[in-house]
């Protein structure tokens, strides 16, 4: 298996080639699916994992990236595991969430002390715990965990406390744990597909949307909103999941090599958002764009009240071993 230098390595040069196609064809390619731009790390990344895949399984296996929603909107594409139409997705913990709730407790709204505590959390036995008990509920299998990033709320007037987001219009992805932020501060939630967000934010059908800084860069998000509020609600990721059709058809090797490839595509994209997190702050400022620090504790303190109430789809006990990871 090769580095992780050398899928980064690997990656740029994708993109630089404008996603040329490998010269050697597998004899079987597994479509991955997901809802970003070509430009993001979640897909070079993916791109480039296809000779990595190859490689390690003698041209068994490769793979083909399909970007953009263009195999269907998040929710298709999670279906479209079980029904062999897409092979491997990137997805949001929450919408993996809809057929095992435990997993979705990594996408809730300030579940994460920081990043340092999410980092230990995707290493812990708690989440190869609740990634065998999705896997038991939907014979799908999760191979690897990427970092998303903090995810913060755009607007088109400052949002620097909770009463600021009373009454505000806000596009949340179409999973129901998506709410519970907007709803602890009194605003509402609107499911919209992230294909057509660009233009509810346009158009003033929602006056607000939430995302991580490299996300609001890729998707433009900036060009129709004027503030961006560092409000951190979700320390967020995207779960790396294989369906089981495509996963049955292979042997043990192949399998394993998937998985070291999923988790080395993971590493690629993580290290990738970390960067882009560190910059972008200033970028959005250099671009007209008013970024605001926010005092989170009000948030945190709105949100926590609802951590174990109705909305959770997590036991006290699932919870209470997150919180205490170290």
């Amino acid at each position: 298996m090769k580095s992780t230098n050398t899928i980064a390595l690997a990656a740029s040069a994708v993109a630089a080639l404008g996603l040329l196609p490998s010269l050697a064809a597998a004899e079987t390619k597994l479509k991955w699916a997901h809802v970003y731009e070509t430009s993001e790390p979640y897909h070079t990344c993916a791109v480039a994992a296809n000779d990595l895949l190859m490689s390690a399984t003698d041209n068994r296996y490769g793979i083909e990236v399909f970007p953009a929603s263009s195999l269907g909107k998040e929710v298709d594409i999670n279906e479209g595991l079980g029904f062999g139409t897409v092979d491997i997705i990137y997805t949001g913990q929450l919408f993996a969430g809809r057929s095992f709730g435990p997993i979705a407790i990594g996408g809730a709204p300030f579940m994460f002390r920081d990043y340092e505590h999410w980092d230990h959390y995707r290493n812990s036995d708690l989440f190869k715990e609740l990634a065998q008990g999705y896997t038991d509920a939907t014979n799908n299998h999760i191979t690897a965990m990427t970092y998303y990033g903090a995810r913060h709320v755009t607007s088109n007037k400052p949002v620097l406390k909770p009463e600021d987001m009373n009454g505000m219009k806000i596009r949340v992805p179409n999973a129901p744990l998506y709410m519970m932020f907007p709803e602890a501060v009194s605003a509402n939630p609107a499911p919209i597909a992230f294909a057509e967000v660009y233009l509810a934010l346009q158009q003033g059908t929602v006056d607000a949307q939430e995302n991580p800084l490299p996300t609001i860069q890729a998707k433009k998000f900036y060009e129709v909103q004027e503030n961006i509020n560092l409000t951190g609600h979700i320390t967020d990721a995207l779960l790396t999941i294989v369906g089981g059709p495509a996963w049955d058809a292979m042997d043990d090797a192949d399998r394993a090599a998937l998985s070291d490839v999923t988790k080395e595509t993971a590493v690629c994209a993580t290290n990738a958002i970390i960067k882009a997190e560190g910059e972008l702050a200033e970028w959005f400022r250099g671009e007209g764009l008013q970024v605001n620090e926010v005092d989170r504790a009000p948030f945190i303190e709105a949100v926590k009240k609802l951590h174990n109430g109705p909305a959770a789809t997590w036991d006290q006990a699932t919870y209470d071993r997150l919180q205490a990871i170290e």
